[in-house]
């Protein structure tokens, strides 16, 4: 019973060290315009397919059109929101002014 519980404790330390080292790792930039592209893409109010991303060193530039403000406003929100981004510049403009 005490190997079940020190194999169970092992076990549990060495899941959390692994956690803790994977949440300090770099992002890539390749990673985090897929992930970019890809959450915009899904999200109901964005509907970035076609918008223009590019990241250099986890700074992220937004390009492209957008029909309607809040659409400029959430795409910035989602991309701030995603580990491994630093910064945010949107050069995201209203298609119908």
């Amino acid at each position: 019973m005490k190997l079940k519980r020190a194999a169970s404790s092992l076990l549990l330390a060495l899941g959390l060290t692994f956690t803790a080292l994977a949440a300090d790792k770099p992002v890539s930039d390749d990673f985090l315009t897929d992930t970019i592209r890809s959450r915009l893409a899904a999200d109901a109010i964005v509907k970035g397919g076609a918008l223009d991303v590019e990241v250099h060193e986890g700074a992220v530039v937004l390009k492209g059109k957008v029909d309607e403000e809040k659409q400029r406003q959430r795409a910035e929100k989602i991309v701030k929101g995603i580990k491994g981004v630093k910064s945010v510049k949107s050069e995201l403009q209203l298609a119908h002014p």
